[in-house]
C-alpha cells in the first residue's frame, strides 16, 4: 500500500468545544486535525494521523497552562515511513509558552523535530516514542571517512542546533520532566538549550548518529538511569576511529552543576563530551564546572569514554573501558578522578595542561598507558584562553591506585609538582616514564596504613521505579561491534551483510549480521558465492567477476523472534525477509595531474592565471583506479600541502541503467562528463556533497580540483540510482 497524506490544513484550528468528541469518564475526547493548537486537557482518540507540519507550523500547538494531553495510542506521521529520514521536515508537537504542560503516550516519527517546546517551564513528557525521525545520510565509507560528516556544536544562542533535528527538543523549559521516553534511530536523541532545574530519567535514547542527550548553558539538572548507548558516527573498525563529535552525552557551554548518575553511556563517539563553550575560549572564565558523573558506563567509545576540557569537575565510580582515551581531561583543572575502573584503553586518563587535579583509588588494568599528563612547548599567543589564564601543566596528586597489567603507568613531560604517592604496581612493565622538563616528582611505594575514603558526597538517591539502565551480563560489547552503515549506527534488530576488510579485497569477506536465524541466496550478480545458506551470525566469501565491481546479492532470512527493520516496521518471527548487499565501482583508469599554485594564480581570484598554470607542465603525474583523498598533509608526496591543484581524466563505461556520481569536496571542484560540466563547486568551502546523474555507456571523465588551505577532500563515487537498484 502507497503513503498518503491525509488531514492537511492551512489554517490552524483552534480545539474549542465543538471540535470535542463524545467524552467519557475523564479527560474529553479529540481527534487531532493538521495544524491544530490545543489549549485544555484531553484525551486523544487512538490511531494513527498522518499530519503535515510546514517550518512555520506543528502539526499541533499545545498553547497554556495546567494541560494534560494523553496520546496514548496514537501515532503522528509525517513524511512516508519508508522514505529517506532526511527528506523529513518540520516538527510533530510544539509545545509554545505553557506552564505545567504533560504529555504522555504519543509516538510520532516521520518529522525534522518530534517534539519542540519553548518558553514552558514545569513540563512533563512521559513514555512517548519519537525515533525514526530526521537524520542525515552519512557519506563516511569503510575504509576512509568524510570530513562531510562531521558535527559542530559551538553556537546554540539562536537555537542553531535545530539544523541537526530532534527527537525532542527543549529550549527556556526550566523544572522539566523528561522520563521513560524513547527515541531511537534519529539523529538526535534529546536536546536542551538554556534551561535549570531538569529531571531526566528512565529515558532511553540510543541507536542515534549524533547525540543521545545534548545539553546547552543547562544547570542544576538530574540525569540518572538512563540508557543512552550506540549514539555514534565516524568509526569503521581497524580503519579508522574518529566519532566526529557525535556522543551518548554532550554537555556545552556553561553547563554547570549537573548531577549525571546512573547511567549507560557506551559505545558512543565519545561518551562524554563536554566542553566549556566559546565565551571560556575567549575570556578564560567560567566553564562547565562543578558537574557531577558518577556511576555511569561510558565504556566502548570511539575517541574519549569521557571529554572534559577547560573545566573543574567530580568523576566516581565510573566504568571506561575499551576506549582510545578513556578521560581526556585537557586544560582540566581543580578536577577529582576518584574510584573508577580503566581498563583496555589507549590513555586511560590523558590530560594537557591541567592543574591541581588529584587522581585517587581508581584501578587501572592492561591499559597502554594509565597516566598521560603533559604540556605543550608553544600556544597561540593570541588565544583569550592561555592570555587570561595560567596554563602550566602542573600540580597533581596520584595517590592509592591500583595499576594491574598496564605497560607504562605514568608518563610526564613538561609538567611540575606532581605527587604520585602509596599506588600499587602489579605486572607492570614501566612505572614512571618521565619525559623533558619536568620538576618536583615525587613517586613513593605503597603505604598499606594509608586510609581509602569514600565520599558520601557522590551517593545519588534511587528514584522510586527507577531503571538499572546498565547493559546486562552478556550483552552484545566492545568497539568490533559499531556498523555505520549510511543512515548510523546498525542495531542487530534485523539482517544485514556488512564488509570485512577492504572492497578491493579478493575475495571478497562479508559477515552476515542481526538476530539468531538462517539466511539463503536467491540471487546474484557480478560474482560468485562459495556458499548459499546459512545461519547468522556467519561469514561468506564472495569472488568478484570482471574488472571493477557491479555486485547485487539478495537474500533471504528467518528468525525466530521479531525483526525490527531499520526504517522501524515490525515482521512477526518467522515471516521471511528480505534483505540485499550491492557495490559499484566501475574500473577507471585516471591520469592524475598536480600542480603547486601561488597566490597570483589564485583560482578564484585570478581564474585566467590559474587556468594558464594548469597549461603548464605538471608537477607531478601518477595513476589511479580510484581519486579518493582525505588528508590534512600533502595529497602526493613532492606535494605542499596547501594551494594544490589536481586534473583528473578517465573514461567509464557503465552497464545498463541510471548511475550517481558523487564527489565529496573540500576546495573547489569541477566535473565533466563528455565535455558537459555537470558539477560546479568552484568555491573555498568545507567538505560538502554534489551529485550528477549519468546513463548508460561510455563516458568521458574530466575533474578539476584545488586545495587552498587545511584539509584537503576529493572523493569520487558511483552506485546506481535508487531505483535502478
Amino acid at each position: 500500500m502507497g503513503y498518503s497524506a491525509s488531514g492537511v490544513a492551512a489554517a490552524a484550528v483552534v480545539l474549542t468545544g465543538a471540535s470535542l468528541l463524545a467524552s467519557q469518564p475523564g479527560l474529553p475526547r479529540v481527534r487531532l486535525t493538521a495544524g491544530m493548537i490545543i489549549d485544555r486537557s484531553v484525551r486523544v482518540v487512538p490511531g494513527t494521523y498522518r499530519l503535515h507540519s510546514t517550518p512555520d507550523q506543528a502539526a499541533i500547538t499545545i498553547k497554556g497552562e495546567n494541560i494534560t494531553v494523553d496520546l496514548s495510542g496514537v501515532t503522528i506521521l509525517g513524511g512516508d515511513p519508508q522514505a529517506d529520514p532526511d527528506s523529513y521536515l518540520g516538527t510533530g508537537i510544539a509545545i509554545d509558552g505553557g506552564s505545567r504542560v504533560t504529555v504522555s503516550g504519543a509516538a510520532v516519527r516521520g518529522y525534522k523535530v518530534g517534539l519542540l517546546a519553548r518558553r514552558s517551564t514545569h513540563l512533563r513528557l512521559t513514555k512517548n516514542d519519537l525515533s525514526y525521525n530526521w537524520k542525515p545520510r552519512l557519506w563516511s565509507g569503510i575504509e576512509k571517512e568524510s570530513l562531510a560528516d562531521w558535527l559542530s556544536y559551538h553556537q546554540n544562542e539562536k537555537d542553531e542546533w535545530l539544523r541537526y533535528g530532534a527527537g525532542i527538543y527543549l529550549t527556556e523549559c526550566d523544572d522539566a520532566e523528561i522520563d521513560n521516553n524513547r527515541v531511537v534511530q534519529g539523529q538526535n536523541g534529546l536536546m536542551v538549550t538554556r534551561s535549570s532545574r531538569l529531571k531526566i530519567w528512565n529515558n532511553t535514547f540510543s541507536w542515534n548518529s549524533g547525540l543521545g542527550l545534548g545539553m546547552y548553558r543547562t544547570t542544576d539538572s538530574q540525569i540518572v538511569h538512563n540508557r543512552l548507548d550506540w549514539n555514534v558516527r565516524g568509526y569503521s573498525h581497524g580503519f579508522y576511529h574518529r566519532g566526529q563529535d557525535s556522543a551518548a552525552i554532550l554537555m556545552y557551554e556553561q553547563t554547570s552543576r549537573n548531577t549525571v548518575a546512573h547511567n549507560s553511556a557506551t559505545h558512543g563517539g565519545d561518551g562524554l563530551f563536554l566542553w566549556a563553550g566559546q565565551s571560556t575560549m575567549d575570556t578564560g572564565q567560567g566553564g562547565a564546572n562543578d558537574n557531577k558523573f558518577i556511576s555511569n558506563d561510558f565504556s566502548h567509545a570511539v575517541a574519549n569514554g569521557i571529554e572534559a576540557t577547560f573545566s573543574r569537575n567530580t568523576f566516581a565510580w565510573n566504568d571506561i573501558v575499551d576506549c582510545w582515551h578513556g578521560l581526556w581531561g585537557g586544560y582540566s583543572y581543580d578536577s577529582l578522578i576518584h574510584e573508577n575502573t580503566f581498563s583496555r584503553n589507549t590513555d586511560a586518563i590523558a590530560i594537557e595542561h591541567g592543574q591541581n587535579n588529584r587522581i585517587v583509588q581508581n584501578n587501572f588494568r592492561e591499559n597502554e598507558t594509565a597516566i598521560r599528563l603533559w604540556a605543550n612547548e608553544t600556544q597561540d599567543p593570541n588565544w583569550g584562553y592561555a592570555k587570561a589564564r595560567d596554563t602550566r601543566s602542573r600540580d597533581y596528586t596520584i595517590e592509592t591506585n591500583r595499576f594491574t597489567g598496564d605497560k607504562t603507568a605514568l608518563n610526564v613531560l613538561r609538567t611540575s609538582g606532581v605527587r604520585a604517592r602509596w599506588n600499587t604496581f602489579t605486572d607492570v612493565a614501566l612505572k614512571v616514564q618521565p619525559g623533558v622538563a619536568v620538576a618536583s616528582l615525587e613517586f613513593e611505594p605503597p603505604n598499606q596504613g594509608y586510609a581509602l575514603f569514600r565520599d558520601p558526597f557522590y551517593d545519588v538517591p534511587r528514584p522510586a521505579g527507577a531503571i538499572n539502565a546498565k547493559l546486562p551480563a552478556g550483552a552484545r560489547r566492545g568497539r568490533s561491534t559499531i556498523i555505520v552503515d549510511e543512515w548510523g549506527p546498525f542495531d542487530y534488530r534485523s539482517p544485514k551483510i556488512w564488509p570485512t576488510g577492504k572492497p578491493e579485497d579478493r575475495p571478497m569477506r562479508l559477515r552476515m549480521l542481526g538476530p539468531a536465524g538462517i539466511w539463503s541466496l536467491k540471487a546474484v550478480r557480478g560474482g560468485t558465492t562459495r556458499v548459499e545458506h546459512g545461519t547468522v551470525p556467519d561469514e561468506i566469501f564472495f569472488d568478484p567477476t570482471g574488472p571493477g565491481a557491479d555486485v547485487q546479492l539478495d537474500l533471504e532470512y528467518k528468525g525466530q523472534e521479531d525483526v525490527l527493520t531499520p526504517r522501524g516496521t515490525t515482521i512477526k518471527a518467522g515471516t521471511p525477509v528480505t534483505f540485499s548487499y550491492s557495490m559499484f565501482e566501475p574500473a577507471i583508469d585516471w591520469e592524475i595531474k598536480f600542480w603547486k599554485y601561488e597566490n597570483a594564480a589564485d583560482p578564484i581570484a585570478d581564474p585566467a592565471a590559474f587556468a594558464a598554470r594548469l597549461r603548464e607542465t605538471p608537477d607531478k603525474t601518477e595513476r589511479a583506479t580510484r581519486l579518493s583523498y582525505l588528508t590534512s598533509r600533502a595529497l602526493a608526496d613532492g606535494l605542499p600541502n596547501d594551494r594544490v591543484a589536481l586534473r583528473a581524466e578517465g573514461i567509464v563505461d557503465l552497464p545498463r541503467g541510471v548511475f550517481d556520481l558523487t564527489v565529496l569536496s573540500d576546495d573547489g571542484v569541477r566535473v565533466w562528463a563528455d565535455d558537459r560540466l555537470v558539477i560546479d563547486r568552484w568555491t573555498v568551502h568545507e567538505s560538502d556533497v554534489d551529485r550528477a546523474r549519468l546513463s548508460a555507456g561510455r563516458h568521458r571523465l574530466k575533474i578539476e580540483y584545488f586545495e587552498a588551505t587545511g584539509w584537503a577532500e576529493l572523493q569520487v563515487r558511483f552506485a546506481r540510482a535508487a531505483a535502478d537498484r
